[in-house]
């Protein structure tokens, strides 16, 4: 039995270098995650806002509009059409690179998400916050960028968090616009193997330390903003 899983291991990782399209596949999975968190929180971060603004005051109309069916579309279709929307329509004449179009096509949907995330934090916030910021002679804006959003960012961390791991594994598809992920890279030595069970296992499991490490990155940081509550 040891013997058959060496030689397998030696079969799919050593020969040929074959490690190397887990390795590039790693590196181009946290490439697109993390710039794809980094969209995902601005957009989501604005769209929010303008939601937010209009719920309470009523203005930013053709704004909230646009917003609404950002999210409506965004969060109706599945993150693969999109992505392969976004490389074989928008960006079939200009080629950016398959990177790059997985980044903006991710970031764009994780957008969606986070936008109803941080709105649903701002709506959990007492009314009276609002008022004793014009109190203090903030505006709207001021009120919800120095006394709001600190409150609102607290009380959604699990779920923003749980969002990015959602997102980190959505990355697995990214395979479908010919990009060489993790998802795909055990892909790849599983064709040239004909071996599934090592590559796919091991790709399972890079997945589950990378989720649990992020996991425990949260836990720590839900920690820390409690103790500043203190």
């Amino acid at each position: 039995m040891w013997e058959k899983l060496r030689d397998d291991f030696y079969l799919n990782f050593i020969a040929e270098d074959r490690w190397r399209y887990i390795t590039d596949g790693l590196q181009n999975t946290l490439k697109i995650t993390f710039f794809a968190v980094l969209i995902g929180i601005v957009l989501g971060f604005l769209v929010a806002i303008i939601r937010s603004t209009y719920e309470n005051t009523h203005k930013l109309k053709v704004l909230n509009a646009i917003c609404t069916v950002y999210l409506t579309i965004i969060r109706g279709t599945p993150v693969v059409v999109q992505l392969m929307i976004m490389y074989f329509i928008v960006f079939a004449v200009h080629d950016p690179g398959q990177i790059f179009t997985a980044i903006v096509a991710f970031g764009i949907n994780s957008g969606a998400y986070v936008a109803e995330i941080f709105r649903s934090g701002i709506s959990s916030i007492e009314k009276g916050q609002f008022e004793a910021g014009r109190s203090l002679g903030f505006n709207y804006a001021q009120t919800m960028l120095f006394i709001v959003m600190p409150q609102a960012f607290k009380n959604v961390v699990p779920t923003l968090a749980n969002e990015f791991i959602v997102l980190l594994k959505e990355t697995s598809v990214a395979g479908y616009i010919g990009l060489q992920d993790l998802t795909r890279g055990g892909d790849i030595i599983k064709s040239r193997t004909y071996s599934a069970f090592m590559p796919l296992i091991s790709v399972a499991l890079i997945y589950l330390i990378m989720v649990m490490i992020f996991t425990k990155l949260v836990q720590l940081l839900e920690r820390r903003l409690q103790r500043s509550e203190h």
